[in-house]
């Protein structure tokens, strides 16, 4: 982490000449730690794109905003109008002028690895764009358009229960009544 609170999009370059032999030996990153880089940069090339243009110790929950609706064009996700024949339905079955979105799913974890980033590059929690009320609204408004459009309800995943045996734990008490089964 970068303690010395000076936000910067760019954080893969090494400070002196000899800093990319260093690099060389470190493990590879994460799938996870890879995206969350790219993302970081990502981000960091659109607030520089900005006219004028917005550093990262400056942009707010507006710049996060703008940058997930900036992302939409580049969306797979056909996300049906009010007025589309196949509004709410989960497989229509012809093509439409629908516009394509990036999927909700996409945009939240998104969210994550950047708000996980912010701070990684030194800033304070209190103050990441990130994790501001207003982007979960936005989220949470995506999803509930989403789901109403393509017809696909987006429920939690019910946890499971410990105490539940598996089925060898259920075939060893079941061999263990009857011997006569495992011979």
């Amino acid at each position: 982490m970068n303690n010395n609170n000076s936000l910067s999009a760019d954080n893969n370059q090494p400070a002196s000449g000899s800093g990319a032999a260093a690099v060389n030996n470190q493990p590879p990153l994460s799938r996870y730690e890879s995206q969350k880089r790219r993302d970081w940069n990502t981000f960091g090339q659109y607030l520089k794109n900005q006219r004028p243009p917005v550093s990262v110790a400056q942009c707010n929950c507006n710049h996060v905003l703008e940058f997930m609706r900036y992302l939409d064009q580049f969306g797979k996700t056909k996300v049906h109008l009010h007025g589309c024949a196949f509004f709410g339905q989960p497989d229509p079955p012809a093509p439409c002028t629908c516009p394509l979105r990036q999927a909700w799913g996409s945009l939240d974890a998104l969210v994550g690895r950047l708000r996980a980033a912010y701070e990684e590059h030194g800033g304070a929690p209190e103050t990441n764009p990130f994790g501001n009320g207003a982007i979960r609204v936005y989220l949470r408004e995506v999803k509930d358009c989403q789901s109403k459009a393509r017809g696909i309800p987006y429920k939690k995943k019910k946890k499971r229960k410990f105490n539940q045996t598996t089925s060898s734990q259920q075939e060893d008490q079941l061999l263990l009544k009857n011997p006569k089964l495992s011979a």
